[in-house]
Formats: structure tokens, C-alpha cells, sequence
């Protein structure tokens, strides 16, 4: 029998020996998990963002996965917790907020976390229009701001210039400028989406006008609904209904759904998110912008502030100790300057820190881009009161879908709004009552 030589045997020990070495330092690195709701363009940013950060160092890799829009994406979290097979960050939409925190051993706030982890964390860092949402009564930092944004006005200025108007800054110019443009033979005048964050949600904060009781939730959560006691509200949404003749407002649809009638030139003007930047900057073919939205000077003489849409990080409990110093770090690196500018430039999310603002600003971005600041100038117009910080409603994703059914009767024709008003406010408490005994 051939004897095996030693050399031939010693090059075979050593290259299993490397071997295991080099599998035994793949293995060392921590993983994360990161579900998120960032489908298309966005979700490539997304691994764009998790994949720098891995190759910024070598301790830990933060491993990004899609799951659905943000209903499924909070739903999977919630039942792979159950299962205690959950991530270790989700990112949840902003009215899933009151659901969070009622989710009790769940969550583990993410400024005791980086507390506990060692990692440097100022809340004075951060917009405070954006981290006062996400914040206890106490001022403690539940979740980490991403993605957030504001309902803006977007007007299509070649449309605008050749029907002679300019921009509107209250429902009155909107009226007017709704005709302008249908007399210079456009299809209609204006159109918008996620209605009851736009034309409820929001109009409220920027009317100074409360939703509900208890600071609109922030106070407790045995709240009410109080939108349909606000006559100014109803009266408005009775003439965007009567604006339906002749097109100067056309409904298209919950969500984004009625882009498209803005980027292909049907409508002139449309309110919805100022991150759909991204979107009408690819799909137009047309020079258009964004202006704050528009004043009821029957309701205020003048605007308070808007509240923000989007989603927030939520770090899960029931991780190792490790892998929570990770998602700290990944959470500072997250929140950079030049992330966050990156992040705010490509997409009109808004950067959640000054820093990124600044940076912004120094590199000419909004010089280059016009109007590209409006979302961060609306959250930051005054101090956010009571009635203006945000909405913290349990149950809200279901409460979001009965103000539409309510709204989509009132565009139909077939109910005033304030009669849409009281049914939703109605059935939007019994939802909030059903959220209260879960809570306890």
C-alpha cells in the first residue's frame, strides 16, 4: 500500500484547518433581521442602506426582508412573535403606533435600547415634529423614525402657467385654480389620496383642530372621536364633494392609487405624501412642484403645523444581548447625516435629524430641487400643540378603512358629510372601545 506523504498530509490538515477557521469567523458575525414594508425602488434602497452598512464593518450583518405592505408587515411580526420566531426590528406605519405599544413584553423601546447597548443617542439630534409622535407621555423614544413624511401639495406648473394661475395657498385659490385649469381643458382640477390622513388627519393639525379627546390619543387610551363636532371640517368636505361637478375634484382611489392622474396630466393638482417624490420625478413628463397645503381661512387665520405619515422602527424583545449592540449601531448609522440626506434626496421621505437637513442643504439640493423642503418647513411652521403632534388611536388601521368607506359614500353622493362624519366617528369608537379592553 502507498504510504500518504507527510507533506500531502500536512497541506490537507491545514487547508481543513483554514477552513474551519474561516467558517468558524463567517459564522461569528450576528445576524439581524429586518422586516420591512418597502416594495419597488424603495425596497432596493432598503438593501442598498443594510448592505453599506455590512461592509462597513465586520461584526454584524443586517439581513433586510420584504413582507407585504405595512398591514401585512406589522400582521407577520405579530404572529412570528407568538411564535417566537419573530426579527429583531420591524417597521411599522405610524397609526400602527397605539397597537405597538399596547403589544405588552413585545416591543423594547429603542431608547432603552441603545442605553442599554452603550450607544450614544441624543433625542435633541432629531426633528422634533418627527420623534414627538413616537414618544411616551414621559418623553421616552419608543421606536426609531425612518421613513416619514407629510401630505403636500403637488401641482403641475406647465399646466399651471398655461391656464395663467399660480399656486394655491387656501381652499379658495384651490377652487379657482381648479377651474382655471378645466377651462384650459384639462381633465380636472385636483385629486388626492389617503384621505383621512390628508383631508381629516391632517387638515386637523393644520387647522389647530383636535381629532379626539384625551390630546387625540396621546393621553390615554380611553378616547373619543370628536372630527365630527368640527363644522369647518364638514363644511369643507361638503364643497370638495360639490367641486365633483363639472371635475373640478375627482376621487381616484385609497392610498396612491390616483397618482397616476396627476403624472399622466389628467388632474393639475394632487395632495398626498411628500415621498412620492421619487415616483412623479420618474413619471412625469412635465415640470411640476409642491406647496404647502392649502389654508381654510374659515377655519384659522392661519396654518399650525402638519403631522407625519410613514413608519417607524420597532426593535422586538426576546433577542440576545449581542445583537441588540448591533441593531444600536446599525440604528447610529442609520440616523448619519449622510444616510439620512441620501435617503431624504432620493426618495421625500424627510431626513429625521437637523444634521441630514443641514447637509441637505449644504450640498444644494433644494437650490437644484425647489419646493423639495416644503414637507420638513410644514412639520417644523410652529411648536406641534395638543391638537398638532400626531394621533394615537388604537385599532386606527380599521378606523383608517371605515373614515374611507364613510368619505367614498360622501364623494357617491349618497351621504352630507356630516352625516358621513357622525357614522364614522361612531363606528371608529366602537373600534377604540374594542382596542381599550384589549389593552388592559
Amino acid at each position: 500500500m502507498e504510504e500518504f506523504p507527510v507533506t500531502q498530509f500536512k497541506t490537507v490538515l491545514f487547508g481543513a484547518l483554514a477552513a474551519g477557521m474561516t467558517a468558524g469567523m463567517a459564522s461569528a458575525q450576528t445576524e439581524i433581521n429586518w422586516w420591512h414594508a418597502m416594495g419597488g425602488t424603495n425596497g432596493e434602497r432598503v438593501d442598498k442602506i443594510a448592505a453599506d452598512f455590512n461592509a462597513s464593518q465586520s461584526e454584524y450583518k443586517i439581513v433586510p426582508s420584504y413582507k407585504g405592505n405595512y398591514t401585512e408587515t406589522m400582521t407577520a411580526a405579530v404572529a412570528a412573535f407568538r411564535a417566537k420566531e419573530h426579527p429583531h426590528l420591524v417597521q411599522v406605519f405610524e397609526v400602527g403606533t397605539a397597537t405597538m405599544m399596547a403589544a405588552k413584553g413585545a416591543i423594547y423601546p429603542v431608547e432603552k435600547m441603545m442605553a442599554d447597548a452603550g450607544e450614544p443617542f441624543d433625542k435633541g439630534d432629531y426633528l422634533p415634529a418627527v420623534i414627538s409622535y413616537y414618544q411616551t407621555p414621559e418623553g421616552e423614544l419608543l421606536s426609531m423614525p425612518f421613513n416619514s413624511s407629510t401630505p403636500v401639495l403637488w401641482y403641475n406648473a406647465d399646466a399651471l402657467k398655461a391656464a395663467g394661475v399660480d399656486a394655491p395657498k387656501t381652499w379658495d385659490d384651490v377652487k379657482s385654480v381648479s377651474q382655471a385649469l378645466v377651462d384650459n381643458g384639462m381633465d380636472c382640477g385636483i385629486s388626492f389620496g389617503w384621505q383621512s390622513w390628508v383631508m381629516l388627519e391632517n387638515y386637523s393639525s393644520w387647522h389647530d383642530k383636535e381629532m379626539g379627546t384625551k390630546e387625540n390619543g396621546f393621553a390615554g387610551f380611553d378616547t373619543e372621536f370628536t372630527f365630527n363636532k368640527n363644522d369647518k371640517l364638514a363644511a369643507r368636505l361638503d364643497d370638495v364633494a360639490a367641486m365633483s361637478e363639472g371635475n373640478l375634484f375627482k376621487y381616484g382611489g385609497r392610498r396612491g392609487d390616483s397618482l397616476p392622474m396627476f403624472t399622466n396630466g389628467e388632474c393639475g393638482m394632487w395632495m398626498n405624501s411628500s415621498a412620492y417624490y421619487g415616483s412623479i420625478k420618474s413619471q412625469a413628463e412635465f415640470e411640476f412642484g409642491q406647496t404647502m397645503l392649502p389654508l381654510d381661512t374659515a377655519a384659522a387665520d392661519a396654518p399650525q403645523n402638519s403631522i407625519i405619515g410613514g413608519a417607524t422602527l420597532w426593535a422586538l424583545a426576546g433577542h440576545e444581548s449581542e445583537e441588540y449592540k448591533g441593531l444600536a449601531k446599525f440604528m447610529t448609522y442609520l440616523s448619519s447625516p449622510e444616510v439620512q440626506a441620501w435617503w431624504h434626496q432620493e426618495t421625500g421621505y424627510v431626513p429625521i435629524t437637523t444634521a441630514a437637513w443641514e447637509l441637505s442643504k449644504d450640498q444644494g439640493f433644494y437650490d437644484s430641487n425647489p419646493g423639495t423642503d416644503t414637507a420638513i418647513k410644514q412639520l417644523s411652521l410652529n411648536t406641534p400643540t395638543a391638537n398638532s403632534r400626531g394621533i394615537r388611536f388604537g385599532n386606527f388601521v380599521q378606523v383608517r378603512d371605515v373614515i374611507n368607506e364613510e368619505m367614498e359614500a360622501l364623494w357617491a353622493g349618497d351621504k352630507s358629510a356630516q352625516e358621513a362624519l357622525d357614522a364614522a366617528a361612531e363606528r371608529g369608537n366602537a373600534l377604540l372601545r374594542k382596542f381599550e379592553r384589549s389593552a388592559k
